[in-house]
């Protein structure tokens, strides 16, 4: 039987023949020998008469019994059945495993590992199992049980964590989504009773407000589909001749916007030549646009500063603020997709939670890496790697 099998101890014993070897009672014990001594696999021959099994011989206790002063002399010629053990454990062929090896084990110690006959329903020599292989089998099935069920409870565990961080990212998608929508619902009325009125200042200040909320719907709907094309993989990547000095110029006068009435100044290091890189200037633009947006969220007072760096054969764009910052243990949660660090129904900051998990997707994608460090109460700043030159540019799309 080959060793990787795995038994199953519900298993008929009768598929777990190793052997049908045997020889007639009137055999004699010098021929037996001759065949062991032959075959140094051979662990034990059935002894049949007709087609009943009537007696067992082993190896070791065969050559035992030989190797012993004048044992070839004594007991050579005589006939095999006068050695061999004439009460061996004969079961049917439909006998479980597990019983047919708590049957062995409860034998003499002597005989424990002695082979067992197998017969058929009628009686008839069927074939020999081996008890040492069948210990070993069903060691081997117990081992691999139990990985197989650590392995289940690990994946369980991470399936629940899984189901937790969905639920958790559903309440926060549906408190998010709420928010727009019913504004742009309060607005659509507003704007009804402005227009029956004929008043074209409240129609177009409240048309500002909805063009606002809308545009903050269409944001959280887009990163739910990018987030989902990402993890599909049909995220497609067009490769071209950036200069990511004038966009990280860009982004930061439109980070200013954003940041709106609080004190807190955006600063921007760059150097005063333009820096050409090959990659795709959309998915730098989401890159940046995410840790900006990010930062201004979550700064209340202070700075913002962009940084442009060229490094070895690599650009270096950093993003830090002096807002909150992070906990520790919360950093691991940062780029995991449905995971945030504050609760939907506590939470203080507006968001999906996406930005961060698409802004590393959308890194990697172009053949980058993006780090986070960060001290609660002081600030974080995020780091993002890029290729001056990507390989995948040459390949056209992806």
């Amino acid at each position: 039987m080959p060793s990787e099998t795995i038994v199953s101890n519900m298993l008929p014993v009768g598929g777990l023949i190793t052997s049908n070897e045997q020889v007639m009672p009137n055999e004699s014990v010098n021929k037996v020998a001759e065949k062991f001594f032959g075959t140094t696999e051979l662990d034990a021959i059935a002894v049949v008469a007709g087609e009943k099994p009537v007696g067992l011989i082993t190896r070791t206790k065969l050559l035992f019994t030989l190797f012993r002063r004048f044992g070839f002399e004594l007991y050579g010629r005589h006939s095999i059945i006068s050695l061999a053990d004439t009460n061996p454990l004969i079961v049917s062929e439909q006998r479980p495993l597990t019983d047919v090896i708590d049957m062995a084990l409860q034998r003499p110690p002597q005989d424990i590992y002695d082979d067992v006959i197998v017969t058929y329903d009628n009686g008839a020599y069927c074939g020999l199992l081996s008890v040492k292989q069948l210990v070993i089998q069903q060691s081997n099935a117990l081992a691999s049980s139990i990985l197989q069920k650590e392995i289940a409870s690990a994946r369980a565990q991470e399936l629940e964590k899984i189901s937790e961080l969905k639920s958790q990212f559903l309440a926060n998608v549906t408190h998010e989504l709420r928010s727009p929508v019913n504004a742009i619902i309060g607005l659509a009325e507003l704007l009804r009773m402005a227009a029956e009125k004929n008043s074209i200042e409240q129609i177009k200040e409240r048309l500002s407000f909805m063009i606002m909320s809308a545009t903050n719907l269409r944001t959280i709907i887009t990163n739910i589909l990018d987030l989902s094309k990402i993890e599909a993989g049909k995220m497609t990547v067009l490769y071209q001749s950036v200069d990511v000095t004038a966009l990280i110029i860009e982004i930061a006068d439109t980070l200013r916007i954003l940041v709106g009435n609080k004190p807190v100044n955006v600063e921007v290091s760059t150097p005063i030549i333009p820096l050409i890189i090959t990659t795709d200037p959309i998915k730098i633009r989401q890159i940046v646009t995410n840790l900006t947006s990010n930062a201004a969220k979550f700064t209340d007072s202070g700075k913002i500063t962009l940084m442009l760096k060229l490094l070895e054969e690599r650009l270096e764009i950093s993003v830090s603020d002096t807002g909150i910052g992070i906990k520790e243990e919360h950093c691991d949660k940062l780029f995991v997709a449905f995971g945030q660090v504050e609760d939907a129904k506590t939470k203080q900051h507006t968001g999906t939670g996406l930005g961060l998990t698409i802004s590393k997707n959308l890194v990697e994608l172009i053949g980058g890496t993006i780090t986070v460090s960060s001290k609660f109460g002081e600030g974080s700043t995020f780091t993002v790697l890029l290729p001056l030159h990507n390989n995948m540019a040459h390949q056209g799309e992806r």
